[in-house]
């Protein structure tokens, strides 16, 4: 029987479900870090929300969206859809669209925020359903099997730590990744994340590796990391590197990740990537310093749901 006419059915996700769903966010986009532990962690968050398309017994799509719970606009919402590549030009990317975006529409969202890949195939389908194309975002990689950066001289009242070093109170380091936060690029202003929901939302990722998360103290006190997710296998992923506004523009927040960078070769990762607003210069720079190399660009797509 062809592809095309296959049935198919969008429902809720299911911890089963782990595996094919995080196969259907990869496909095609090696520049992507994510397990089937972290998806399944993910569905469990309370304003994440994700279904999955199933085709013979497979998934093979998924819509991941929810409301952007620290927004000071109110009614935003976050939507993003993956097909793998044989099961698109099928319908089911708009059927998982289509359902997602009703149930936003029933929480009360009312402007509806995703990305696109920079493909012919991802912009046109976004354009056809009403999305209007907004900022850039760009990947970059890095081949960790060849020589990196030394690590340079580490300044004065200046010391390298881990965030394995504050599990027992990782508050400060909440603190720089709040204040980084208020600086980055973005259509939306956001208020500051309550520490809780940072705790349950970021620190406590399943993939997040704190002993390759790099801490740069002052004085004794935290003012800049480079957080580190990592497939547990051969990629990282720099997921956020920030600096204390009180403490930038002294290249703190590059040592923070040339000494993560290190530690994740070290331990036998074999690439790195990492993602940046298109518009965030010094973060860009950065990465070129260490030798990043910019590999895919994505771009944001806003709808407005309702007037």
């Amino acid at each position: 029987m062809p592809m095309t006419s296959t049935p198919y059915r969008i429902r809720p996700f299911a911890p089963a479900d782990a595996a094919d769903a995080a196969a259907a966010y990869l496909a095609g986009r090696p520049h992507l870090v994510t397990t089937p532990e972290v998806v399944a962690w993910q569905a469990g968050l309370p304003h994440y929300h994700l279904l999955v398309a199933e085709r013979a017994e497979r998934v093979v799509g998924t819509a991941r969206f929810g409301p952007v719970t620290e927004s000071a606009t109110p009614h935003q919402g976050f939507l993003n859809v993956s097909v793998l590549p044989e099961h698109r030009g099928t319908g089911i990317g708009t059927a998982l669209l289509t359902a997602a975006e009703r149930e936003l529409a029933a929480l009360g969202t009312r402007d509806v925020h995703g990305w696109a890949d920079d493909t012919p195939a991802a912009l046109s389908f976004a354009a056809a359903r009403g999305y209007r194309r907004g900022r850039a975002g760009r990947f970059c990689g890095l081949d960790l099997t060849a020589p990196l950066p030394p690590l340079p001289p580490t300044p004065p009242g200046v010391e390298l730590r881990t965030a394995a070093d504050f599990l027992d109170d990782p508050y400060p380091i909440y603190l720089v990744d709040v204040d980084g936060t208020r600086a980055e690029p973005g259509d939306l202003v956001l208020d500051d994340q309550p520490y809780e929901g940072w705790l349950a939302e970021i620190w406590q990722r399943p993939d997040q590796d704190h002993t390759l998360t790099a801490v740069v103290l002052a004085d004794g006190e935290p003012v800049a990391f480079s957080a580190a997710q990592t497939d547990g296998h051969r990629t990282y992923w720099s997921a956020f590197t920030a600096t204390r506004s009180t403490h930038r523009g002294r290249g703190l927040a590059g040592l923070a990740k040339i000494h993560s960078l290190h530690r994740a070769k070290a331990r036998g990762f074999t690439v790195a990537y990492t993602q940046n607003d298109a518009g965030n210069a010094p973060m860009l720079a950065i990465n070129a310093r260490l030798g990043y190399r910019e590999c895919a660009t994505e771009w944001k797509h806003t709808r407005a749901l309702c007037e």
